[in-house]
């Protein structure tokens, strides 16, 4: 766990003090335990964005797992998030972010001047149903879709 998180603060430093030129758009998904909403919408941002998205998730309060439902719920269309773990929310994932958007649980998000901020008010899949987790998984794919058609107008959205 600490290799990827390294990796992520370091770019996120880079990033900050401006030592890289990126055109790349960077989305941070935030909710509490990281473990459901967020991981979702980062893996369908990640998917259908193609590489054009740096995406980041994090939580304010990280559960230890993810939630067995979402991972079950992601694999039904052929995305396997088992390698991804709850994060923590810092400064500097916050600080790099282009966009920041919040998963409708009240999550408490350092605000910053000139960062852009979004709340997508979504039903907690923690202890719900596969059924419910579909449903709620298809809420966010729909808003990753149009978020990208607004990131990246040109990007066909499969």
């Amino acid at each position: 766990m600490a290799e990827p998180l390294s990796r992520d603060g370091l770019h996120c430093s880079a990033h900050m003090t401006a030592k890289t030129a990126s055109q790349t758009p960077e989305v941070l998904f935030l909710c509490v335990h990281n473990s459901g909403r967020s991981q979702m919408a980062a893996a369908l941002l990640d998917h259908h964005g193609r590489g054009s998205i740096k995406v980041r998730s994090a939580g304010s309060e990280p559960a230890s797992n993810l939630n067995p439902a979402v991972v079950e719920a992601m694999s039904e269309i052929g995305l396997d998030i088992t390698q991804e773990f709850p994060k923590p929310l810092t400064d500097d994932l916050v600080r790099a972010a282009d966009l920041v958007v919040t998963m409708g649980c009240g999550d408490t998000c350092p605000l910053y001047p000139g960062k852009r901020y979004l709340d997508w008010e979504l039903e907690d899949p923690a202890g719900q149903p596969i059924t419910i987790v579909r449903r709620i998984r298809d809420q966010i794919e729909e808003k990753v879709k149009e978020l990208i058609t607004e990131l990246l107008p040109s990007t066909p959205i499969y």
